[in-house]
Order: structure tokens, then sequence, then C-alpha cells
């Protein structure tokens, strides 16, 4: 899920670009766009940058620990091969 405080900041983004004339309406268009952004993000497929990268890491071990795997079975093999002769 999306960090609260950064749809906070946008929310505050999207309030500073109303109109001077509009802005007794700002607490009520905070409000909406706030619902509006989590309703919005809550029905797409992010992660956080933080997920994404402990995703990263566990995909980078899970890969050495196959080429190590990759090496042992290569290593059988050839001595597998070499009983053989």
């Amino acid at each position: 899920m999306i960090d609260a405080t950064k749809i906070d900041d946008l929310v505050s983004k999207l309030t500073a670009a109303i109109p001077p004339g509009l802005k007794e309406f700002e607490a009520e268009a905070r409000k909406q766009f706030k619902v509006v952004l989590e309703v919005g993000l809550s029905k797409t497929d992010l992660v956080t940058r933080e997920e994404f990268d402990i995703q990263v890491k566990v995909l980078a071990k899970t890969r050495e620990k196959i080429d190590q795997l990759e090496k042992r079975l290569a290593q059988m093999d050839k001595t597998e091969m070499e009983k053989a002769e």
C-alpha cells in the first residue's frame, strides 16, 4: 500500500493548485482528493519501494542458490561419467 504521507503530499499539491476564487471549497476538495486517491491507488497492483527492494534481494539469493546447485549437479554428472568409463 502507498504510504499515507505520500497521499497527503499529493492532496496538498492538488489543493494548492485550486484557483484563488475557489479556496472556500479547499477543505471539501482536500477530503475528496484524498478519498479518490486512496480508492484509486488501492485498486492498482502497486508495491512500495521497500517491498520491491526486498523481492529483488530474495530473487538474487535464489539465483545464487540455483547457480550453486547447477555447479554441484554438473560436478556430480562429471564424477558419474568418470566412474562409468
